[in-house]
């Protein structure tokens, strides 16, 4: 059950799905190909940032870590694109 903000650092509590963004990710083992006969079973699990982690954060899954917080990639503003062009 979702409780509070997925960002570690962050006492915000789950209260509304209008409010923040929800994530449904698929965690569990993973198996190579050729390693086990049994099928690798995965869990959906569903996370939550509020609106002033989702603004800057989204989560991933990484295999021996679990679910983390990480930095939204941001496109490179135009203004960063002129003044590298110019720098060529």
């Amino acid at each position: 059950m979702l409780s509070k903000c997925a960002n570690p650092g962050c006492p915000a509590s789950f209260r509304y799905l209008h409010q923040g963004k929800l994530f449904r990710l698929g965690t569990g083992p993973e198996y190579p190909v050729g390693q086990t006969t049994q099928k690798a079973v995965r869990t959906l699990e569903f996370f939550w940032l509020c609106d002033q982690c989702a603004a800057t954060l989204t989560l991933t899954y990484k295999k021996g870590v679990g679910v983390t917080a990480v930095p939204i990639r941001q496109p490179p503003s135009a203004d960063t694109r002129e003044r590298s062009a110019s720098a060529s």
